[in-house]
């Protein structure tokens, strides 16, 4: 995605993931037909558990009925990936770009987007060579699952940002069982403002993609 572009912003606060997935859907087909221009949609989950291509069921702790009986929506869904864990208190960003084949460069993109948010927090943060994500130390900061289809991407990323961490201990995240995960609040020792980090991530995104943003 070289040279500038103009690309929609949409907050979409609380939402349930079903409900997400299918505007998702709807979004990225107005984006591959030319209806819209490339969108980055922000919003938080309810408690949920989703299942990307790479997932075989071995790093869920528990049968698929156990967290729907606890509370948590279970999804199975056409990202790359394994299982992972979205829930309040967490940035969860989909945006809708055009990547043609260059998918491994819109990742590097967005882990960039991450760190700018952390260093902007005072935080080191850094990918690591082998696992997706953005972490801190041995502890991954935000989570990255992405599909490709007409050539735009859809699905994203998962930021920690006041996440209550102790649901990550429901699943082997991301089926790494060596590495723990982490949150702003965690690294900081206060929660944050959703919208501020937010509000970051939009300018972090600006500035990566050296685009602008319409609204």
């Amino acid at each position: 995605m070289d040279g500038d572009f103009s690309f929609l912003v949409e907050r979409l606060g609380y939402m349930p993931y079903a409900g997400a997935w299918e505007y998702q859907k709807k979004v990225h087909a107005e984006v591959v037909s030319g209806a819209r221009p490339p969108t980055l949609i922000l919003l938080e989950h309810p408690r949920t558990i989703t299942l990307g291509r790479a997932a075989a069921g071995e790093n869920m702790l528990y049968p698929e009925d156990w967290y729907r009986m606890n509370g948590l929506e279970v999804h199975h869904v056409e990202r790359g990936g394994d299982v992972t864990y979205h829930g309040p208190g967490q940035l969860v960003g989909y945006p809708i770009f055009p990547v043609e084949r260059r998918v491994r460069d819109f990742l590097r993109q967005l882990e960039k987007v991450i760190i700018r948010v952390a260093e902007s927090y005072g935080i080191e943060a850094y990918p690591t060579p082998g696992y997706a994500g953005v972490w801190v130390g041995d502890e991954k900061l935000c989570a990255f699952g992405v599909a490709v289809k007409q050539s735009v991407a859809l699905h994203g990323f998962a930021l920690n940002v006041n996440t209550n961490l102790d649901d990550f201990n429901l699943i082997i995240p991301c089926g790494i069982r060596d590495k723990g995960v982490t949150s702003f609040k965690k690294l900081l020792g206060r929660e944050l403002s959703l919208a501020e980090v937010a509000d970051k991530v939009v300018v972090a995104f600006n500035a990566e993609f050296s685009a602008k943003v319409e609204a």
